[in-house]
């Protein structure tokens, strides 16, 4: 696509996208009126769109809005395209739809609107980034599916979704992870940032795993991937550096005894034996490690 359609389409906005077909309620306030559909379909009639980039569905949050549903019916239509006679595919709603389902409803209200791959795609990935429903390697997954199938840019995509092209950038190196570092990212193990921090480290796994085993921070996991980053280039930083590998029971242990007693804790343990190391700041510490060995 050129510059100069994509900039006329671009600039109709998020409101030309989603606005028209499907009001979505502002957060805080009630809809005086509710959306009128075109219709109501049978429930079985509708189906989910396979190129949808959301994949997961919380149930509890699920289960609630079937409650709501119950008892005050679907305020906002699911917005659909025909896919055949009397067939319809999501663009925007699945969500809804699925609720409507364990809801017992047999019926939802639809809006109908005649929309190609493209502009559904668009769509489904604008409503879900900005109502924060897609984790962050959904989002980057619908990022890569319309660079790859439609010809975006990453400045275009910024403009579609109201956000920096960089916010993009960043978004779609975590698709350089391999695959159980994603899956720490899709269930929440691993924030966004987390995972950033290890896209250019040697072994992202193994430290990912150290990550949530130890409850680090995003800063902490920074530090730690630098520390990586740096023994890669500097073979005297990667000689002094202590690089043991802990099973998660060792990781554990550190973590059970630096929260009892308040300091830092590190166990080194091999067949042969090993070591405890306590790390104190203060005297008044050091004084209180003494009166709890005494103890003993």
């Amino acid at each position: 696509m050129n510059d100069d359609s994509s900039k006329r389409r671009l600039g109709r906005g998020l409101a030309a996208l989603i606005g028209e077909m499907d009001q979505p309620l502002q957060s805080g306030t009630a809809p005086t009126t509710p959306v009128n559909p075109d219709r109501r379909v049978p429930i079985e009639f509708v189906s989910r769109n396979p190129r949808n980039p959301r994949r997961q569905f919380d149930e509890a949050e699920l289960q609630d809005l079937a409650s709501s549903i119950r008892q005050h019916g679907i305020v906002q239509p699911v917005v659909v395209r025909t896919v055949g006679h009397e067939r319809y595919e999501i663009i925007a709603g699945e969500r809804r739809w699925r609720a409507a389902q364990l809801a017992g409803f047999t019926e939802i209200p639809v809006i109908v609107r005649d929309v190609d791959d493209r502009t559904a795609l668009e769509i489904a990935i604008v409503e879900n980034v900005q109502r924060s429903d897609l984790n962050p390697l959904e989002e980057a997954l619908g990022y890569e599916q319309l660079i790859a199938e439609h010809g975006y840019t990453q400045n275009d995509l910024g403009d579609i979704i109201g956000k920096s092209r960089s916010h993009v950038a960043n978004s779609l190196r975590l698709l350089k992870l391999p695959e159980p570092v994603r899956d720490m990212l899709s269930d929440g193990s691993l924030s966004a940032g987390h995972a950033r921090a290890l896209v250019p480290t040697s072994d992202p796994v193994a430290l990912a795993r150290s990550i949530v085993a130890k409850g680090l921070s995003v800063r902490e996991a920074e530090r730690l991937a630098q520390n990586d980053i740096k023994a890669q280039n500097d073979p005297n930083f990667a000689k002094g550096r202590h690089r043991e590998e802990k099973d998660a029971d060792t990781l554990a242990l550190e973590r059970t005894l630096s929260d009892s007693l308040g300091l830092e804790v590190t166990v080194s343990h091999k067949a042969s034996g090993g070591h405890l190391r306590i790390a104190y700041k203060t005297l008044d510490q050091l004084e209180e490690i003494c009166r709890l060995l005494e103890r003993r």
